[in-house]
């Protein structure tokens, strides 16, 4: 892999869950790979009393529980602790900020990445901008979500838009960097076989599943005032929506791509307030059982007996436009769900004449399910005979594309490739301001509705598939929840 040009990543908040677990892992690793050239440099900002030596190892420590033991190799670790700094900052504050210029590298790219509250994107952006870190080379990276609401994402990506141009601007979603999902656009655009398929013609329907296995976690003071809708739903599922459903670019570049999914999103019929009710599900899981033990139920996790947070969610989406006319999208994501899923699976029409009346066995329709974790892969399911004499026995079997089994190696984390996106300068796998303006346009209804009419979510157990409304939304219209992959 080739290297990329010499740059100093500031990480506001940087002792905090998201960069201990995922960007310094992530940047390590890019280092052993010999990615991050001599002279770049790794500055962590937080209000933690530390100083360099004590962050230095703190972070020693943390890859030591995230990164593969076999990949901490001495010669890497050595090198990649130097190049770590650390500066104490108040974000909201404008003391101390002549220790981060002290430390920032001249001549490098400056990538700042905010792993903080979005209340603080816009402080910290003016205030890079009054001590004069902010240079024409200088990048900024918005972790999601982006506001709460339209009003507060306009409101962040206009006080940071001040500061940065929006070339300048990285809103990163994890997602569009996992493989899988990347290696969707060619598994469409560069295989004759499915582009022509690709349509309401041949494509019944579409469903999205983004399940976890775990609990709020350590998060729990966040979600409960975000929930599955804002957390989940309003940025992973519809950007891996857009993929899906976007028409081919004429080339795929820093912005075609992005053009093609804003259609995407412009697309999406509106949700009026009776569609909210017949095409949302919320839930909130209960005490249960994962992986054979006990765990307690969300309102005890985030000591909160009266939240009404939803911690599942299901919606019924539909992309007006001709290739999708009168093809639902099914999206779904919820925690403390039996299994850790995300996969795409899109389910093609059944035969248009029996052939074969007098065949013994079963058939199914023709699926393909595009696993994006665990397990990356593609999978096509097809009805064959079964062999041996005596009829016709019809059996569904598989067609089984594992990545790692394919190119034998492991697929690189999201957060990898995304964050040497940004210091190339490259914007195609990150959300444009409109893309995500357009994404809470439509999102906001469904919050308004729930919040006129008091929705409570729907209780279910830890451990089980979610609330069984989402099985009656989906099957209200003859079809059912793909429940194929296995972990």
């Amino acid at each position: 892999m080739s290297p990329v040009a010499p740059c100093t990543v500031v990480v506001f908040g940087g002792t905090g869950d998201l960069a201990v677990r995922k960007l310094l892992p992530a940047l390590y690793l890019r280092d052993r790979d010999g990615q991050l050239p001599p002279g770049s440099r790794i500055v962590g900002a937080a209000r933690a009393g530390l100083d360099t030596d004590g962050y230095r190892d703190k972070i020693r420590g943390e890859l030591a529980r995230f990164v593969p033991a076999p990949l901490l190799d001495a010669g890497t670790l050595t090198r990649f602790l130097d190049r770590l700094d650390y500066v104490s900052l108040d974000f909201a504050g404008g003391d101390d900020w002549s220790a981060l210029h002290d430390v920032l590298t001249p001549d490098s790219v400056r990538v700042f990445y905010l792993a903080c509250a979005p209340s603080l994107f816009g402080p910290i952006s003016h205030h890079l901008a009054r001590h004069g870190l902010v240079e024409p080379t200088s990048r900024v990276v918005l972790e999601k979500p982006i506001g709460r609401d339209l009003a507060s994402a306009r409101a962040i990506n206009d006080a940071v838009g001040e500061v940065f141009d929006e070339s300048q601007i990285f809103r990163i979603d994890h997602y569009l960097g996992k493989e899988s999902v990347q290696n969707l656009l060619v598994t469409r655009f560069a295989n004759t076989l499915l582009e022509p398929l690709w349509n309401s013609t041949w494509i019944d329907h579409v469903q999205i599943t983004v399940s976890e296995s775990l609990g709020v976690g350590t998060r729990g003071g966040y979600y409960d005032t975000s929930g599955a809708l804002r957390d989940m739903l309003q940025n992973h599922l519809l950007q891996v929506l857009c993929l899906v459903a976007m028409e081919p670019p004429t080339i795929v570049d820093r912005e075609t791509v992005r053009d093609e999914k804003l259609k995407v999103l412009q697309a999406l019929r509106p949700m009026t307030a009776d569609d909210v009710e017949r095409f949302t599900v919320t839930g909130q899981y209960g005490p249960g059982l994962v992986d054979g033990g006990a765990v307690p139920g969300y309102r005890d996790e985030v000591e909160n007996p009266d939240s009404r947070t939803e911690t599942f969610v299901a919606v019924r989406a539909e992309v007006r436009n001709w290739r999708w006319a009168g093809v639902p999208f099914y999206l779904r994501t919820g925690k403390r769900l039996e299994k850790r899923s995300s996969e795409i699976v899109v389910q093609f029409k059944d035969v248009p004449h029996p052939m074969f009346p007098r065949a013994e066995g079963a058939t199914e329709p023709n699926r393909l399910v595009i696993r994006l974790q665990p397990d990356e892969g593609i999978c096509l399911h097809m009805t064959a005979k079964e062999p041996g004499p005596g009829g016709i026995r019809l059996r569904p079997v598989s067609l089984d594309l594992n990545y790692v089994d394919a190119f034998d190696r492991p697929s690189p984390d999201a957060y990898e490739r995304l964050l040497m996106d940004v210091v190339r300068g490259d914007p195609t796998l990150f959300m444009r301001r409109d893309e995500v303006e357009t994404a809470w346009a439509w999102v906001e209804p469904i919050l308004q509705t729930w919040d006129r009419t008091g929705r409570v979510p729907r209780r279910y157990p830890a451990g089980t598939s979610g609330p069984t409304d989402a099985t009656t939304l989906i099957e209200r219209d003859g079809r059912a929840w793909y429940e194929g992959t296995s972990v």
